[in-house]
Formats: C-alpha cells, structure tokens, sequence
C-alpha cells in the first residue's frame, strides 16, 4: 500500500462494519504477536507490562483501521524489528560481524538513518515549498515516513539489545534525555504525516520538519558529546512500571505541541502577505493548530496524573513542587488556558498562533531548561 495516500476514513457508529479481510487479519497478527511475545519474553514482564500489552492489541487496530497508512507501518516495523532481532542471534557482538545489522539494523545504525532522512526530507519539503512543485513534498514525505520506519525500528532493536546485556540492565528505551529525544522525533514526526493525509496537503510540513531536525542535531551532538547512545542500566527512580506509559504520553504531548507551535509559525507568515501562495488556506492552519493542541492536552493531562501516582510511589507523596514537576504544571495551565479561550471565547487567528508558538517556548524549557538550569528530584535527567 502506498504510504502517503489519502486513507483517514470513518465507518459509522459501528467499528466494526464493513471491515475488510485485511482489516481482520491485522488484528489477528497483532494478536499472535503479543501471545507470542508473552509466550517468550514473558518471564521478564510484570503483570502490568502483561496488562499493557494486551491492551495494545485492541489499541493498535483500532489505529490501523481507522488510519490505513499506519497500519502498513506497523507491520513492516514489526517485519524490520525482527529481522535485526533474528540477526543478533542472542549474540550482541553479531553487530560486528554481519553487514546488515551492522550498517542498517542495529539500533545505533537505524537511528543516524532515521536521522539522515529527517535532514533530507526537510530539505526536500523546503525545496518543494519555495520551488511551488509537488515533488519535493512528495519526496520529502517518502523521507519522513522511511525516517519513522527506521527510528521505531532502532527503538525496537535497542529494547533487545538492552537485555542482551542482561536481564538487570533490560528495559523500555524511553528512560534518558538521549531515547526520549528520538521518541520526540518519531512521534512529531508521526502526527504530521497524519495531518498530512487528513487535509490533503503538504505546505505546512517544512516547518514542522524544522523542529524535528533542531531535535535531531541536539541528538547527534548529545550523542558525540556526551556518548549518550550507550545503554546504561536503569537507575533506581526509573525502575517503575509507571515510566512504561508515563513517558510516552508526556512525549505525545511535547511532539503535538511543537507541530501546533511550527503550524502557528505558517499561520502567521501566511496572515501577514508571506508565502500566501505556498500555503494551506488560514482556516486549515488554524483547525490543524487546534487539533494538535487539543489531543497533546488530553495526553499531557493524562502522563500528569500518572507522573503524580509515580511520584507516591517513589517519594511518598503526589505533589513536592520539584521545578520538573512545577514546570509540567505551567505547561499544563498554559494550553488549558489556550483550549478554554478557543472553546468558551471562540479564540482563532494571530492572537492563537501566536499563544502556540510562546506555549513551545514554554514547552522547551520544561523539557530541556529545566536539566539545564535547575535541579531537583528528577536529577537523573540532566544534561
């Protein structure tokens, strides 16, 4: 299936009517994957991790059916993750000694290919953008879509490669500044292809694609600098059942909130005379910017309360005012505010986008000013 058609659709108030053979057998493989993963990994899983892969199965076919595009996504992650799985043969110096996991499938290898193709497919959607061609949206999303295939696919190898050096030091890759950047990337990345496909359009894509090639570099030069690609064992604050979902749904948040923030960007340049013939109509951007924002608000709201729990559970108590957790409530009030003016006062135009692009600002140093700048309880996170 081609991966930039247009394939958002909607069934009616019955999910499961009129679903195709394929429909079915996606969730049937998903299925067999999670009893096989059960079956043989098991044994490193607590009842919770058990429960949360179960619970994706339903979750990720529903996705797949409602967005055909993903679907044919996660079977070829699934299909790349286990060919360099099957390559490392249990054996991690196998990275060495086989071609095409040392050079494309080990997880270091996929995630600078992952990065490389950020970079390209950000050249390609400005190219397209100035040059006023189809082409190089086209391109540039093929990138980006190959981008997110290798990237997820690097996460997944990385997974294993962790337990491959022992079942101590085995865990989710979301746990450092390092994997959470690259998560970033990927989910950024991964709502601005659905958005591509739902409006139908490519001209705002190039500056979204700045924000994940910012977060790219930042990637590279943490990882030349800092040797930040080397799995270490998780400290002891981390080794919660609770980082598992806590983490990505915070990151759901930080990614939709930079692409509302690049989209405000668009807006703006569009509602003063710049690029108005290279970009989207205003009234696109605007529902673009809303929608990223309301769905990074119920997730960011939700990775809050499971912060608090994880938080009782660690230190004893829900709430202790660190600066990491003062900081997530400033980002929270902030698109609170921005929803609560778009839905009770009708808040749309320059005022909006500008508010998104101040609450990215806001976002970062929450993200990253924070390691930097302060220090508290969630030390282990710094630079």
């Amino acid at each position: 299936m081609e991966l930039t058609e247009n394939t958002t659709y909607a069934e009616g108030s019955n999910p499961f009517k009129g679903r195709s053979w394929f429909d079915w057998l996606f969730a049937a493989l998903l299925l067999v994957g999670a009893l096989f993963a059960l079956s043989r990994y098991g044994e490193f899983m607590d009842i919770y991790e058990k429960a949360i892969l179960l619970a994706a199965v339903p979750t990720f076919a529903g996705l797949g059916w409602y967005w055909k595009s993903a679907r044919t996504l996660f079977l070829l992650i699934a299909a790349t993750s286990l060919y360099g799985i099957y390559l490392y043969g249990g054996n991690l110096d196998a990275a060495q000694n086989r071609f095409f996991l040392k050079y494309m499938l080990s997880s270091q290898s996929a995630i600078l290919w992952m990065s490389t193709l950020f970079f390209l497919s950000t050249l390609f959607y400005w190219g397209g953008l100035i040059a006023r061609s189809s082409f190089g949206g086209s391109v540039g999303s093929k990138l980006c879509w190959a981008a997110i295939l290798l990237g997820f696919t690097g996460m997944m190898v990385r997974w294993y490669e962790s337990y491959l050096l022992g079942s101590d030091i085995g865990h989710i890759p979301v746990s450092n500044l390092y994997e959470v950047f690259i998560l970033f990337c990927l989910i950024t990345a991964l709502f601005l292809v659905f958005y591509e496909q739902k409006y139908e359009t490519r001209s705002f894509s190039a500056f979204v694609m700045l924000v994940i090639s910012a977060a790219v570099g930042f990637l590279l030069w943490y990882m030349t600098a800092r040797d930040a690609h080397e799995i270490q064992p998780l400290v002891p604050a981390l080794q919660s059942w609770w980082m598992k979902i806590h983490v990505p749904a915070n990151f759901i948040g930080y990614g939709t909130f930079a692409l509302a923030a690049m989209v405000g960007i668009a807006y703006l340049l569009k509602a003063n005379g710049k690029l108005e013939d290279r970009l989207p109509p205003l009234e696109v951007l605007d529902d673009v910017m809303y929608k990223a924002i309301a769905v990074g608000f119920a997730f960011f709201t939700i990775a809050t309360i499971l912060g608090a729990l994880w938080a009782a559970e660690a230190w004893g108590g829900y709430w202790s005012w660190d600066p990491k957790e003062t900081w997530a409530l400033i980002v929270w009030l902030n698109y609170a505010a921005w929803l609560h003016m778009r839905l009770m006062k009708g808040l749309r135009g320059q005022v909006a986008a500008w508010w998104a692009v101040i609450g990215l600002l806001v976002t970062t140093f929450a993200f990253l000013g924070v390691n930097m700048f302060l220090s508290g309880l969630h030390s282990y996170g710094e630079l």
